[in-house]
């Protein structure tokens, strides 16, 4: 049991610290936004997508929400994950900025597991 209690908690204060919390702080740079529409999407869509992001973080990390919303974030995390890796792949092409949402995947299936294991105990 302790095992997943400390995969959970590493993996889930990755997700919230590098997913939730700096692209709050970030979403606004020069560098974030040039990203964002390097990709194509429009400059409104980073923050937007730096506020949900930071909303689902909290939700995981926060103990006390409900399994329904948690269920939700990991959800939008997976999508998004997915979108990154999707977008980075057809505006990039196969490259090495590909291995970050798959790394951030990872990560998110970890948390996903080990939180279901702590849950089921």
């Amino acid at each position: 049991m302790k095992k997943y209690k400390i995969t959970f908690w590493v993996t889930t204060t990755i997700i919230f610290l590098m997913e939730g919390l700096a692209p709050a702080l970030t979403s606004q740079s020069q560098m974030a936004i040039d990203g964002i529409t390097q990709l194509g999407y429009p400059v409104y869509f980073s923050g937007m997508l730096a506020a949900f992001k930071f909303l689902g973080a909290c939700a995981l990390i926060i103990p006390k929400v409900s399994a329904r919303i948690k269920e939700w974030a990991y959800a939008g995390f997976g999508i998004d994950f997915l979108s990154a890796f999707i977008s980075i792949w057809v505006v990039m092409g196969f490259g090495p900025m590909l291995i970050l949402p798959v790394v951030f995947m990872i990560i998110l299936v970890l948390s996903y597991k080990s939180y279901h294991k702590l849950n089921n105990a």
